[in-house]
């Protein structure tokens, strides 16, 4: 046969959704006709029968203008019935003339073929079904007022001070379920800017409320930027006063274009931070590509440093190239005196963690500069997270 083609149904037309030609076509993939028009909707109802070996021959056929037109000299059509019973469309093909060796079996070959076909338009009917599903779950989401917004205090290890606070989002809806899954999830559904851009908004909201020497840290994708939608909301807040944190996590295809896209930010005082430095290679990258401010230590480089050599040591090569490229290093995950203590003789400049002070809302955390003298040993005796009321 010279044209084969599978057609969706939908109420007053077909749409054709793959078509393959030996040569030249009558249609495409993504043309429409008429139900009225063709054989398809006849051979469904009835009106004409699945195998037609010479078109000219039957008058039902002959009678149809296309027949003369495309022309059609043999057809044969069946069609496509989903799990559930309902008609999907058809699985056509036809000759330009007649072939009149067509016979019963190359009709139940179509019937097979259109069999096949139906089990897999089935399973991506499914999976789009299943991905409206979670896309509804996460409109919904934000819908109830998701996500809820904490902070966790930065404290400057010179001054003791807080220097800025990290924005966090919480869920509250069900499933329950981590943020980063819920942003992963976004991200897959084409979503990801958008719950970003959110969560970004709610947290510079808050910045006014805050002491003119601390900054607010939030988390975006390079996606996010890029897509144009954050313009408005940075520029209605004070620059200077806001890091954005990109996460190694995070892959970066053309580091030229955000570079480029970045400028006008820089220039307004916006602050970026590489987070997660240590966890894999794309940190690296970041730091070389992004020339970022600050650099944030990840939580697995930081967990038991106090104890394990190699993570010393790791950390020590960061810090180092670091200050070489005059670079502010963080210290995120600090759960223990000991670990913050190591840290320190590192040549930190920042830290956050939960021995420090935990994730709360805005109204529960104290901003009172850390209690002990940060040129001693800190104490091993009060974990300084007790220090806000979120704890």
């Amino acid at each position: 046969m010279d044209v084969a083609f599978v057609a969706r149904f939908r109420s007053a037309d077909r749409v054709f959704t793959h078509v393959d030609a030996r040569g030249s076509s009558p249609v495409s993939a993504g043309d429409t006709l008429s139900l009225e028009i063709g054989y398809c909707k006849r051979v469904v109802d009835a009106r004409l029968q699945k195998l037609i070996p010479d078109a000219s021959a039957l008058p039902a056929t002959a009678a149809l203008p296309e027949t003369r037109a495309i022309p059609i000299g043999s057809h044969i059509s069946v069609p496509i019935r989903l799990r559930d019973g309902s008609l999907y469309g058809t699985f056509c093909c036809f000759s330009f003339v007649p072939d009149r060796a067509l016979s019963e079996r190359d009709l139940h070959t179509m019937h097979a073929i259109a069999d096949v076909l139906a089990d897999q338009i089935d399973r991506e009917l499914q999976v789009g079904r299943e991905q409206q599903r979670r896309r509804e779950t996460i409109e919904q989401a934000i819908l109830r007022g998701d996500p809820r917004i904490v902070y966790q205090p930065i404290f400057d290890l010179q001054t003791g001070r807080v220097a800025a606070l990290e924005s966090l989002s919480r869920f509250d809806t069900t499933p329950a379920r981590s943020p980063d899954r819920w942003f992963t999830e976004a991200d897959a559904l084409g979503l990801g800017p958008h719950l970003e851009g959110i969560a970004a908004r709610k947290a510079l909201d808050r910045l006014h409320e805050l002491s003119s020497e601390v900054a607010i840290a939030v988390n975006l994708s390079p996606a996010t930027f890029l897509n144009g939608s954050l313009e408005t909301l940075l520029c209605a807040h004070a620059l200077s006063r806001v890091t954005i944190e990109i996460t190694e996590h995070v892959s970066i295809s053309d580091y030229a274009k955000l570079i480029a896209e970045l400028v006008p930010y820089r220039a307004a005082g916006l602050k970026f931070s590489v987070d997660d430095a240590g966890a894999g290679y794309a940190s690296m990258s970041h730091i070389l590509n992004l020339e970022p401010d600050s650099v944030k230590l990840d939580i697995s480089l930081t967990r038991g440093i106090d104890r394990d050599r190699k993570r010393r040591a790791l950390a020590a090569a960061l810090i180092a190239f670091a200050a070489e490229a005059s670079l502010t290093i963080i210290a995120e995950g600090v759960e223990t005196a000991a670990e913050l203590a190591v840290l320190r003789q590192l040549g930190v400049h920042q830290a956050q963690g939960y021995y420090l002070s935990r994730p709360a809302g805005l109204e529960q955390l104290s901003f009172d500069p850390l209690s002990f003298a940060l040129d001693e040993e800190p104490p091993n005796s009060v974990p300084f997270a007790r220090r806000a009321i979120g704890h």
